[in-house]
């Protein structure tokens, strides 16, 4: 095995010390948060293992680390119903759609990170 071959660790599809970049530009942001600062926070704080629930299940992680691949895909699945939900409920989506737009960004569904 070749240098090049060991195996990075990552969260989803992004390699850890990204995820933990993103965690802090989040951090950066200007206060007050906005619901949509905060889902995204939630949940790649989450996806890092630093938070004990999920940002919209509230499940716990499944890995000693942090959730499995398969447990993001399926928070980013909830976040999307969530999302859904709020639309359809002329409630505010934001919290909703920053989870969800994390958390697609961490399953590689999309390149831009929230």
């Amino acid at each position: 095995m070749t240098s090049d071959e060991r195996t990075i660790p990552a969260v989803g599809v992004r390699p850890l010390d990204e995820v933990f970049d993103a965690i802090e530009s989040a951090h950066r942001r200007p206060q007050p948060w906005t619901g949509f600062d905060h889902g995204v926070l939630g949940a790649y704080r989450w996806a890092a293992g630093a938070q004990g629930e999920a940002p919209v299940t509230t499940a716990a992680a499944l890995g000693a680390m942090g959730p499995c691949r398969a447990q993001l895909l399926a928070e980013c699945q909830a976040a999307a119903v969530r999302l859904r939900d709020a639309l359809n409920e002329r409630t505010d989506p934001a919290y909703a759609l920053g989870a969800y737009q994390a958390l697609a960004w961490l399953c590689g569904h999309h390149e831009d990170r929230p």
